[in-house]
């Protein structure tokens, strides 16, 4: 069964992010003094009592218009509410009720789960003046905190637990073994909207401004008979064009999801072609072993065979240290080919765990010797004797052989195309390593 799932909403700047990491240990999600920091709903793991649970950071929710991405936080938000089983309604003590906190309190009063009010900053337990005007929000008792000091924490906490074990189980796909799948790439490139499309939903907010993404949200999806676990992930930029504090805490949450996927789509925007971010992110999750697929999108309005030829010259060429990833292109507006995401997933993974055998191996290890193909360096020749499979995700070859010193990368790279003709490893990069046997 599922854990249960606790949403923290408010308007902006009220603390949510802070309260999040205090509940949560944690530093998951991003805390900045400006207003609109957190965009998406983020999920984050927690535990009181015994008790574990999840929970949902929200974008701040502001009932005006005025800002190109407030409907959609604020749909985030209560989309988050609704699929919960306890609301914690975060609200700012120093600054007192203000009319988008009145709105908010109208709109939970008819949640169909528990609602806790928490008056955050109270930063003195023993001066609750300020606490008393937010029973006019008409959801009972306020619960006095400061998470930033973490006073009054402990039993809200009791009580979140208390009716947590009232609420009713709930299925958990993130229960079941899931493909973790990061989606990677520069600003702007569809990464959201291509999460939008496979997991069929609106969970990431999607715009045509760039840096709207800017913690990594994960998202499961189960398709034909299989779970999947997608990431998405703020885009990656130079580090010299991250300006802002919040986008740098973004670009440290993208490089912890690729820490943690086995396969990674790398989004190109088939508009812009190939650019040197893309080469560098690429390089980012080849470094951490990720099995990759590269998806070029906006494919539908590349315009004429030209341009598209162009366009995957430059992947091959440029991305040629990842020559192994499979290529496809995409529309993620329009949806199409998109479905053959899911196909090239599979084959990538499949490369990732793949095992070969270690009289396989020999046995093409004889093939090799028998070509006659190998190295020296002065008096010594390279000799291979022996080869083994020794570890998976990614797959990693080590050879035994006597002279290990001399392997050159030219060499490496011959064995390791070898390698590719004759087994399964598509999607996947390979690990090759020598030790010495007289």
């Amino acid at each position: 069964m599922a854990k249960h799932l606790v949403a923290v909403v408010g308007r902006p700047n009220v603390g949510k992010s802070t309260f999040v990491n205090r509940i949560a240990q944690a530093d998951d999600a991003i805390v900045h003094s400006m207003r609109g920091v957190t965009r998406d709903r983020s999920y984050h793991e927690a535990d009181w009592n015994g008790e574990s649970f999840t929970l949902i950071d929200t974008g701040g929710i502001e009932m005006g218009d005025e800002d190109a991405f407030q409907t959609s936080i604020r749909n985030q938000a209560f989309t988050a509410a609704n699929e919960c089983d306890v609301i914690l309604f975060v609200v700012d003590g120093k600054t007192g009720i203000n009319a988008d906190d009145e709105e908010v309190a109208r709109s939970l009063r008819k949640a169909n789960v528990p609602v806790l009010l928490v008056v955050n900053k109270i930063d003195d337990p023993n001066n609750l003046d300020s606490v008393y005007e937010f029973y006019n929000l008409g959801l009972g008792d306020p619960w006095p905190v400061s998470a930033l000091h973490g006073t009054g924490t402990g039993d809200l906490l009791d009580e979140t637990v208390k009716l947590l074990r009232e609420a009713p189980e709930r299925f958990d796909p993130n229960a079941e073994d899931a493909i973790n799948v990061a989606i990677i790439g520069r600003p702007n490139a569809g990464k959201s909207s291509i999460t939008n499309m496979l997991s069929q939903n609106d969970r990431s907010i999607v715009s045509d401004v760039a840096g709207t993404t800017r913690d990594a949200i994960d998202t499961v999806v189960h398709h034909e008979g299989k779970a999947y676990r997608l990431v998405d992930t703020a885009g990656l930029r130079r580090k010299s064009q991250i300006d802002e504090d919040v986008e740098y805490y973004g670009f440290v949450r993208s490089m912890r999801a690729i820490d943690r996927a086995q396969v990674v789509l790398l989004m190109v925007d088939g508009t812009l072609g190939l650019t040197d971010q893309d080469q560098r992110i690429a390089g980012f999750a080849a470094e951490r072993g990720c099995a990759m697929v590269i998806v070029l999108n906006k494919w539908d309005i590349v315009e004429g065979a030209e341009a598209k030829e162009r366009v995957r010259d430059q992947v091959a060429e440029r991305l040629q240290f990842v020559s192994y990833a499979p290529v496809i292109a995409v529309s993620a507006l329009t949806g199409k080919n998109t479905h053959r995401i899911w196909e090239m997933i599979d084959k990538a993974y499949a490369g990732y765990n793949a095992r070969v055998s270690t009289s396989a191996l020999n046995n093409w290890l004889a093939e090799i010797r028998d070509f006659g193909h190998s190295i020296s360096q002065g008096k010594k020749l390279l000799k291979l004797k022996y080869a083994t499979q020794t570890a998976t995700c990614p797959p990693q070859i080590t050879f035994f052989a006597n002279h290990p010193e001399i392997v050159t990368d030219n060499y490496e790279r011959y064995l390791e195309g070898r390698l590719r003709r004759s087994f399964e490893f598509t999607g996947t990069p390979i690990r090759i390593k020598f030790k010495r046997k007289d």
